[in-house]
């Protein structure tokens, strides 16, 4: 005979990192368990459950007259005192020493987590630690931090290395990679996590097989690591975005456009730009001669400057009511945005979740990356999957650190053309976006790759729970 414990519903506990790019899509990957059944719990500091209690909420009212079970949030202290508030969420950083608090203050919750674990029974039959980098950007930070195939390179920022054992060839600057001369610290970390990574049961990615077959295959043979491709995790739970206060008339600006004739620009929520930076993009969007819609971070150093420090002549008149442009401040519906039929491009920091959103909506990249994983990403985008184009990024440098590279507006507005112009090739990459926009939707429904993933592993953990209990 069962168990009280064997007949209780499969319980996975969700451990998100503690920024906005994170949470949510943890978020949407507990409501895609939960609607199968699944007992899921959210397990963060109460600052960070905020960002995600209105899609909790949102994805349980859904689930109401359903077989499923509700998300439960439960908090754990930060371990953090007032005076460190800044490190409580990457969004606060706005130093080298917040940063190097955010990391202390990630390695302190190991306590409260262990205490959550040994408070509870019975113990969650799995939990989904939060991590970084995605499928082909973790196979890629695999070789770099395995090979360090920079050492051997000349000390040069434009010295040219590829990344070895991998399925395609992956070839990098050596100012595209972060330096650990540099920033040991943060190299440390990675090297913290990845060693992580690699003793874990398996991994689950928020990415679909048909997207990158090569690195499910890379992942599963060549690194003999289990894998379980679930995503996308937004368009299998997709809901109406919980919008900000006045976003929705990005929506009705767009209503206004011809099919295909806007370019989106947003650089989510970390990326800040000098004001050089922020005059050649509106270079760019003026020599394009696209319709635009530009979306900038409320609060940050791209809000802060004057707009007399970065608007070249002329600019002021694109953004009138009725023009060809429209600039918003905030946070706005991107998910929304990126599906509307007037939007035809999409200019990106290549964050991955923006990279997943627009592969969803059929919408072709202009690749910007800035930090973090994003130089992998585009890789993937343009050489891999060519579903995009670059403005030339190779200056691999966070929010907290002086550029030394300005992107030319010219080449923006070439990067635009690129997958907005009439030539062939950008036609190209249109029905490239296209068919892989059929992939995204169809992995999700039922028989669809990530629809049997997500089968797969609840089907496993069951059985590892039977073996437990015979």
């Amino acid at each position: 005979m069962a168990s009280n414990d064997e007949q209780q519903p499969i319980h996975i506990l969700f451990f998100p990192f503690i920024a906005p790019g994170h949470l949510i899509p943890v978020a949407a990957m507990a409501a895609l368990f939960a609607s199968r059944g699944i007992k899921c719990t959210i397990l963060t500091t109460p600052v960070n459950a905020t960002v995600i209690r209105s899609a909790v909420d949102q994805a349980n009212n859904a689930f109401r007259g359903t077989d499923a079970l509700a998300i439960h949030i439960s908090t754990i202290p930060s371990l953090m005192s007032d005076s460190r508030r800044a490190s409580r969420s990457v969004v606060g950083i706005s130093s080298e020493a917040d940063l190097h608090k955010l990391l202390e203050g990630v390695q302190r919750l190991r306590e409260p987590l262990d205490r959550f674990l040994a408070e509870h029974h019975p113990v969650p039959d799995a939990v989904v630690v939060d991590s970084f980098y995605l499928l082909f950007a973790r196979a890629c930070n695999e070789s770099l931090l395995r090979n360090n195939p920079f050492a051997l390179a000349p000390d040069d920022p434009d010295a040219v290395v590829s990344l070895p054992e991998l399925p395609h060839r992956v070839a990098l600057r050596r100012s595209q990679v972060m330096d650990p001369r540099k920033d040991q610290l943060q190299w440390d970390y990675n090297q913290l996590v990845h060693a992580a990574d690699r003793r874990s049961y398996g991994e689950v990615f928020n990415s679909f097989a048909e997207l990158e077959p090569d690195y499910v295959e890379h992942y599963r043979t060549t690194l003999g690591r289990r894998v379980w491709l679930v995503g996308p995790v937004a368009h299998a739970n997709a809901s109406e975005d919980d919008m900000a206060p006045g976003a929705d008339r990005c929506l009705r600006w767009l209503d206004e456009k011809p099919r295909g004739s806007v370019v989106y620009l947003a650089f989510g929520t970390l990326a800040n730009f000098s004001a050089a930076e922020l005059r050649e993009v509106a270079r760019g969007l003026q020599l394009s001669g696209k319709n635009f819609l530009w979306v900038m971070k409320c609060g940050g150093a791209d809000t802060t400057a004057d707009a007399s420090e970065w608007m070249p002549e002329g600019f002021a008149e694109l953004i009138d009511v009725g023009a060809r442009g429209l600039l918003f401040r905030g946070w706005a519906p991107q998910r929304l945005i990126l599906e509307h039929s007037a939007v035809g491009g999409f200019v990106t920091h290549c964050g991955w979740n923006s990279v997943l959103e627009a592969v969803s909506a059929g919408v072709p990249l202009v690749t910007w990356p800035r930090h973090a994983d994003q130089f992998y990403n585009e890789k993937l985008v343009v050489e891999v999957l060519k579903m995009g184009v670059g403005v030339g990024a190779s200056d691999y440098a966070s929010h907290l650190e002086v550029r030394r590279e300005v992107i030319s507006g010219v080449k923006i507005a070439e990067a635009i053309d690129g997958v907005m112009g009439g030539n062939q090739e950008a036609e190209a990459i249109r029905k490239k976006a296209m068919e892989l926009r059929g992939k995204a939707r169809s992995a999700t429904d039922k028989g669809g790759t990530s629809y049997d993933d997500v089968g797969k592993l609840i089907h496993e953990l069951m059985a590892r729970r039977r073996s437990v209990h015979s």
